[in-house]
């Protein structure tokens, strides 16, 4: 199976724009670098705690003390950052899906098929899904919510419908629910994967064999998706089938 990203080294990079959100914090760390480097990476210990407890216990099972405790942060500066445990999932939620809808952009930068850049990212989410099952949990539990249709993963699917409609690439009636019959296909695919992973005691004992088979789902869902988008089975087989590109380095932090 080709070398999707790892979510553990990706999360220990920062993603855009985050920051503390207290704004007489930000006051502060604007006048000291290295304030705002702590706070910084204090929010980020905190986010990697809550991911880690949340793939042992699901969310429900989580408190605040666990995610403090496990970030070796004091449970009083947790508000520093989040107003609530629903506040830190949803940012973690935002943050995961960012920064791998960052990864999916960096993939399909130098691909001038605009069909081909979308299967890309199909056929990414789906192994990626099954590599990180928690995830593709958190991708299902999300689904069509508006925190995937209005920012990371549902903007950029919008953005590249949008780029094969005005290259006649792409033959819809509406871009819109094109983008949500898409997001569908992909997150129905994700659950079938993590049920098929979750109880199949056989795909465990035969890894290789599995790792074929989601290489050969995930190419016969990328090759739905484009039939979707007005591409002919044939084509969009041929497509769905062509070499992935190779992972980008992370940035050094």
């Amino acid at each position: 199976m080709p070398n999707v990203p790892s979510s553990r080294t990706n999360r220990r990079q920062p993603m855009k724009g985050s920051s503390p959100s207290n704004s007489g914090r930000e006051s502060i760390a604007a006048r000291s670098p290295r304030v705002a480097r702590r706070q910084f990476e204090t929010r980020l210990r905190l986010l990697d705690a809550a991911f880690e407890l949340v793939a042992q216990k699901g969310m429900d099972g989580v408190t605040i003390t666990e995610i403090t405790n496990a970030a070796n942060v004091g449970f009083g500066s947790f508000y520093n950052y989040f107003d609530s445990k629903e506040g830190i999932f949803a940012a973690l939620v935002e943050w995961l899906f960012e920064e791998f809808a960052g990864t999916l952009d960096r993939l399909a930068a130098g691909l001038p098929d605009p069909a081909e850049a979308v299967a890309v990212s199909v056929r990414h989410t789906l192994l990626r899904a099954y590599r990180e099952p928690v995830w593709g949990q958190l991708l299902i539990r999300e689904g069509l919510s508006t925190r995937v249709l209005s920012r990371g993963l549902g903007q950029r699917l919008l953005r590249d419908t949008k780029r094969g409609i005005s290259e006649r690439r792409f033959m819809v009636a509406d871009e819109l629910m094109c983008v949500f019959s898409v997001i569908g296909t992909v997150v129905a695919g994700v659950a079938a994967e993590l049920h098929f992973s979750g109880f199949s005691k056989q795909a465990v004992r035969a890894r290789k064999t599995l790792r074929s088979r989601h290489d050969k789902f995930a190419e016969s869902t990328a090759a739905m998706v484009l039939q979707a988008f007005g591409i002919k089975r044939a084509e969009a087989e041929k497509i769905a089938r062509r070499p992935l590109p190779s992972p980008p380095r992370a940035a050094p932090i």
